[in-house]
């Protein structure tokens, strides 16, 4: 798995092969990928930042969707569960998956700057996090890997 977020790529690609993934999955799975799913999940792809629930809300209600708070989050609890998106918990935001239909657990940077956030492999730093915890007896459940810091944009600009 590459870092996605901070690099140079084709967004109109990136968009439809989510899109794609996530319809592929669900035809797979008999999931239903509503309308009002499927368009919570592109305004994610198409901001490739995290976003609040009631910032999706905002979007939606310009768009003459008279969308409630409700509905959003039962979308967003739907492309979490399956893997469309991932929750940002140091924002209490959401983002697209980088790499949907991968099974994988991302660590994430977040720019403090711009608000831009990548997705990244966190294989070896959650394997050692849980040998730490494991040699004082703790076994991990759950582990969520955020840093905070400045994109390369945002380097360049404060130089």
């Amino acid at each position: 798995m590459d870092t996605l977020g901070f690099t140079t790529h084709d967004h109109g690609h990136c968009i439809a092969q989510a899109l794609s993934s996530a319809e592929k999955t669900c035809a797979e799975q008999g999931l239903q990928l509503t309308a009002q799913r499927r368009r919570v999940l592109e305004i994610l792809l198409q901001k490739h930042r995290a976003m609040g629930a009631y910032e999706l809300l905002d979007v939606l209600r310009s768009e003459g969707q008279g969308a409630q708070p409700p509905t959003v989050y039962r979308a967003l609890d739907f492309l979490v569960t399956n893997g469309f998106a991932h929750k940002i918990e140091r924002l209490n935001a959401f983002v697209a998956c980088a790499h949907p239909g991968e099974r994988h657990a991302p660590a994430f940077l977040i720019c403090k700057g711009c608000g831009s956030v990548a997705e990244m492999p966190s294989r070896d730093i959650a394997r050692a996090v849980r040998e730490a915890a494991g040699g004082l007896g703790f076994e991990v459940s759950r582990m969520v890997i955020e840093a905070e810091g400045a994109c390369p944009s945002c380097r360049e600009a404060r130089a």
